[in-house]
């Protein structure tokens, strides 16, 4: 897997903006990702130093539909919080 492909987008939600003024941001990540990939990438990027980075698993949830309410499966995602020894994200880039 490329590095490029690593992360997918940030997660941003209410939660996760809260968490952000504490120093741990969320990112959706490829489902093949491993800690020290998000790591480097991030560190490549932002031009960050990464303290630690937890991962999470969430599975796809069910819904019903279509006329006939059939069963359609969300797919899966794999989340990460990365926590940073200094410095910050700029999630939101001011144009």
């Amino acid at each position: 897997m490329k590095l490029s492909d690593v992360i997918i987008k940030p997660l941003i939600t209410e939660k996760a903006t809260g968490k952000a003024q504490a120093g741990v941001y969320t990112f959706i990540i490829h489902t093949q990702a491993e800690k020290a990939q998000v790591k480097t990438v991030l560190e490549n990027i932002y031009k960050i130093k990464v303290k630690s980075v937890n991962i999470t698993h969430r599975r796809g949830k069910t819904r019903r539909v279509g006329k006939y309410r059939l069963v359609k499966t969300l797919p899966n995602k794999k989340i990460a919080y990365v926590t940073l020894k200094s410095g910050q994200i700029d999630i939101f880039p001011k144009a």
